[in-house]
């Protein structure tokens, strides 16, 4: 029973994290991109601290520490990694390629791991992983020699950007022994962000009267903030505990799926053969680099070790 349970959350994490690519793309058409996201994280965070009120002891960071690995979230896992992916997003660039971009960000990890971690260095079979990987964003892409500068291609370049920021954020709160509950780390970048998000919007020029209020949009930033974001997060957070990291960065791999078949269905977005090539050899390169702990992970579930 709890194995189906897992199963089915899994699948709806999946669903809710690869829809959002396509509620990003639809929500752009009536905000601006950073005010956008900013939005998100507003209500988001809020609903985020909330729970954290409710499921933690003490919902405030109190060390150095603590607040520094807050810090951190904001930066990378909230402001830069959304402002790369609602810019590239707005640019010629479909939910399921954008989702596949994305899915890079474990190998990512992986490798700014092993970057901060001078003792764990990659093997030649890693760095080939590494390599699969980076080709498969290539592939994706799929740039004109004559043209390398063309506005799909910067696109796709900020969200490969996204993707760097959000693995290089979750090394360096790694790094960090601070003891703090997940929930309210979350919470408290979340708002950080969202801060961030509105500073840069401004630096930008954006400004509320830009935006075109629209039943669309105001879906897709309802969706983002309380689907997305607020359920997505609780799902990840329970998977976590009872899957571990190995098994949960696979939502990465099954997320494209949901984000071609919502951005096929609400927008009309076509899939292509060089996103589909992309997602098979960026899967391909994180089986390579993840191949000792999906191995080990393996050996578990068949002795039925927890």
């Amino acid at each position: 029973m709890s194995q189906t349970r897992n199963a089915l959350l899994f699948l709806l994490l999946a669903a809710v994290w690869g829809s959002a690519f396509m509620a990003i793309n639809a929500g752009l058409e009536s905000f601006p991109p950073v005010l956008f996201a900013a939005l998100r994280y507003d209500v988001a965070g809020v609903l985020m601290l909330a729970y954290a009120a409710y499921v933690v002891d003490d919902p405030v960071p109190r060390s150095r520490d603590q607040w520094a690995v807050v810090a951190i979230g904001a930066v990378f896992l909230i402001a830069a990694y959304h402002v790369l992916l609602f810019i590239g997003q707005s640019g010629p660039v479909t939910s399921a390629a954008a989702s596949v971009i994305v899915s890079l960000s474990p190998v990512l990890t992986t490798v700014f791991a092993r970057a901060f971690l001078p003792s764990e260095r990659l093997t030649t079979v890693g760095v080939a992983g590494l390599l699969l990987g980076l080709v498969g964003v290539v592939v994706l892409s799929n740039p004109d020699p004559n043209a390398l500068l063309t506005e799909a291609t910067r696109s796709r370049l900020l969200v490969f950007g996204a993707a760097a920021a959000f693995a290089l954020g979750s090394v360096l709160t790694q790094r960090i022994d601070d003891g703090l509950p997940i929930e309210t780390m979350e919470a408290w970048a979340m708002l950080g962000g969202a801060a961030l998000m509105h500073v840069v919007s401004v630096g930008m020029g954006e400004s509320f009267a830009e935006i075109t209020w629209s039943t669309q949009g105001v879906l897709a930033l309802l969706y983002l903030s309380l689907a997305a974001s607020a359920l997505g997060f609780l799902v990840y957070f329970d998977l976590l505990d009872r899957l571990g990291a190995i098994e949960i960065n696979l939502v990465s791999y099954v997320a494209p799926i949901f984000a071609a078949i919502s951005g096929y269905l609400v927008l009309r977005e076509p899939l292509s053969a060089e996103t589909a090539l992309g997602f098979l050899l960026i899967f391909g390169g994180f089986v390579l680099l993840k191949r000792d702990a999906i191995r080990e992970q393996l050996v578990r579930q068949s002795v039925g070790t927890p």
